[in-house]
This record gives C-alpha cells, sequence and structure tokens, in this order.
C-alpha cells in the first residue's frame, strides 16, 4: 500500500518558562496508507490534536519529521492536496452556506464554473442543498458540521483530517456522513480521523491509535484491538440441558442459554464442544468474544 503519511521519530514538546516543558508528543513513528481510514483516539491533552498541528505544518516538532504526499512537512505543495475541518470551526455569520463554500474555494485558488459546479455537488452530497442560501447564522451545530465537512472536500483532497466530523449530529446525519466518507475511502482518499464518538470510529476505520499523555498505548486494526483472544461465546438450544462444571467458564447466562469460556488452543476448544455434545447439549453458535472500542479505551486510559 503506498503511504500517504509517514512520521518519523516526531515529538513536540512546549515550554512554559522557567525550565519547565510540558511533553505533548512522545517520539511517534508510524505511516498510513492511502484509501485508508485511521482514528486517532485520546482524552483531552492526550496529544491528538498537537499532532495534526504538526502533520499540517501549523506548528514546528521538536525533533522527528513526517511527510504527507511525499514532501517534508511543511510543505506548500502537499497543502493543495490537503482538506481540513478542525474542531469547534467558525464561519462568517453573515454569509450564506453557499457564499461560504464560495470564499474558501476562492481562498484555495478555486474558481468560475468548476467551483460553482463542485460546491452544488458537495451541498447535495451534505444535506444542505436546500439550505444553501440561508446565512450561516441561523445554521444549526448539525448544519454547521455538515458545511463543515463540504469546506474539507472542496478541493478534491487526496488526504483528509477531520477533527470530530459527527459531533451535533443526529443519528441519522452520522450514517450519512459515514456513508460520504467510505465514498471518499473507496475513491483512494486517505481519511484522518480524530473523535470522541467511539462507536462511530469503529463502524469506519481500518486501523486506529490511542494516546494518553502524548504516548501511544496501543495501535492495530478495531478487530485486533477488541478481539478477546481465546474467549468464545457459545449459545446452546432451547430444551437443551443447562451445562454445568464447563472447563474454562467465565459466565454463564440460563435465560439467554450462553456460556462465555475461555480457551488456550483450538484443540481445547473442540474438546469443549466434544464434551457438551456428549451431554446432549445442543450448540446453536460458537462465536469469538470481542469488547467494544469504549470498553478498551476506558481501560487503558483508566491504567495510566
Amino acid at each position: 500500500m503506498e503511504q500517504t503519511i509517514r512520521i518519523e521519530n516526531l515529538s513536540k514538546t512546549y515550554s512554559l518558562g522557567k525550565d519547565k516543558t510540558v511533553t505533548a508528543l512522545q517520539p511517534l513513528t508510524m505511516s498510513i496508507g492511502s484509501g485508508e481510514v485511521f482514528g486517532l483516539l485520546g482524552p483531552n491533552g492526550a496529544g491528538k490534536t498537537t499532532l495534526v498541528k504538526l502533520l499540517l505544518g501549523i506548528t514546528s516538532p521538536t525533533s522527528g519529521g513526517a511527510y504527507v504526499l511525499g514532501d517534508a512537512i511543511p510543505s506548500v505543495r502537499a497543502r493543495r492536496f490537503v482538506g481540513f475541518l478542525p474542531e469547534n470551526h467558525r464561519y462568517p455569520a453573515h454569509l450564506s452556506g453557499e457564499q461560504t463554500l464560495l470564499f474558501y474555494g476562492n481562498l484555495s485558488g478555486m474558481s468560475g464554473a468548476s467551483l460553482r459546479s463542485r460546491i452544488e455537488l458537495l451541498l447535495k452530497r451534505v444535506s444542505l442543498y436546500d439550505r444553501r442560501k440561508q446565512r450561516v447564522r441561523e445554521y444549526s451545530k448539525g448544519m454547521l458540521q455538515r458545511l463543515g465537512l463540504a469546506q474539507a472536500l472542496l478541493n478534491s483532497p487526496r488526504v483528509l483530517f477531520l477533527d470530530e466530523p459527527t459531533d451535533g449530529i443526529d443519528p441519522l446525519g452520522r450514517k450519512e456522513i459515514r456513508d460520504l466518507l467510505l465514498e471518499e475511502k473507496n475513491a483512494g482518499t486517505t481519511i484522518f480521523l480524530n473523535s470522541h464518538l467511539l462507536s462511530e470510529v469503529e463502524l469506519v476505520t481500518d486501523r486506529v491509535v490511542i494516546m494518553n499523555k502524548g504516548a501511544v498505548l496501543r495501535a492495530g486494526t478495531t478487530r485486533e484491538l477488541t478481539e478477546s483472544h481465546g474467549v468464545y461465546t457459545i449459545a446452546y438450544a432451547e430444551g437443551s440441558p443447562v451445562p454445568d462444571a464447563v472447563p474454562g467458564l467465565l459466565s454463564a447466562d440460563p435465560v439467554r442459554r450462553t456460556l462465555d469460556v475461555s480457551v488456550a488452543t483450538p484443540a481445547d476448544l473442540n474438546a469443549l464442544i466434544d464434551m457438551l455434545r456428549s451431554r446432549s447439549v445442543l450448540i446453536a453458535s460458537i462465536v469469538p468474544k470481542r469488547s467494544s472500542l469504549e470498553d478498551l479505551f476506558l481501560s487503558l486510559v483508566d491504567q495510566q
């Protein structure tokens, strides 16, 4: 997979005066591929915003460096192919939604019929076309988020940085934005996503990094991070005898007719299944048990 973002030993330390410093980002090395949806998770003060600012060239690193689309940051060329939706963004209140996109399109060097055509397309994609003449001051929080997403997509970016893109949006709107992000991913856009809505992140990301206090606590695919290796939920059919004295039993729910068991190897799992069947237990399903991304996140942060 082609590397869109490459980070090499990147760190950031701020001076507080009188020989006092705070490390916002500890040395970090990683890469993000083309067409990948990458999730960055962490509580306030974890270093997420600092990392995004470094990658956008808004602030300078203390050590290390990074490359976006092959260019070392900061890079004017790379910025032409980057879209950014910051958290708590603000737009001129007296402009309409359409005028706002025209303004930012002009700032990006876009103009004419191609810009107007792009604006019309994006306003329809974010469900704001019918409100395009309405003043931004009259927009709800959800409408402002949709407008911000349209602005971030104006220049058809190859890399898209999104900070809380679904904040303030209702469940139907979040589903629409998820679909839009997946469309962008399928078109080859690399998406760098910050969000505290972990259930949303779990639905769209290919990989996630969990950070706290400037350091990476865990990294991997959502499945890798949430799968409890060797733990399975076994469901048995109605009318089967309730199993007892089950090796490796973690918990049992006789109402739902399920057993949570822990086994060391696939051979142990098969031996357990054979034992249950020998007791006339009719097995309905066997599913590897997964925790939610939120459970993992809270567990890791609590350990800090």
